[in-house]
């Protein structure tokens, strides 16, 4: 499976524009050269990358270590628990008890008009 660097690039261009934050301050902060950093945001000489070099601009970024590693592989990091499959039925069963509180909210009314005719 081939990597999503453009994603990459469009995120951490995103996040450095909400921090803020330059370039040589990436850099240094995460330890790497500036030209990975240039290569990361602007998404120049796409290639496969040390899991250590995109964990620790994710952390210079103030992500998880595994941010952009997870948008490279074309996930949504944003939800750490997608996927889950305790979370999708629990969501599966909060979906049904919805549907049975609006039936039963439904058979209360009409026995409260059943009651008021009387």
């Amino acid at each position: 499976m081939s990597k999503d660097w453009q994603a990459v690039s469009a995120a951490i261009k995103s996040r450095l524009d909400e921090l803020d934050m330059t370039q040589a301050e990436l850099s240094h902060r995460a330890g790497v050269a500036l030209e990975t950093v240039r290569e990361l945001q602007h998404n120049l000489r796409p290639r496969r990358r040390s899991p250590r070099t995109l964990g620790a601009v994710s952390e210079a970024l103030g992500w998880p270590s595994s941010h952009l590693a997870a948008i490279a592989d074309g996930q949504s990091p944003d939800d750490p628990d997608a996927g889950d499959p305790v979370l999708s039925e629990l969501d599966r069963i909060n979906e049904t008890l919805t549907h049975i509180t609006a039936r039963l909210d439904a058979i209360e009314r009409q026995l409260a008009d059943g009651d008021g005719r009387s």
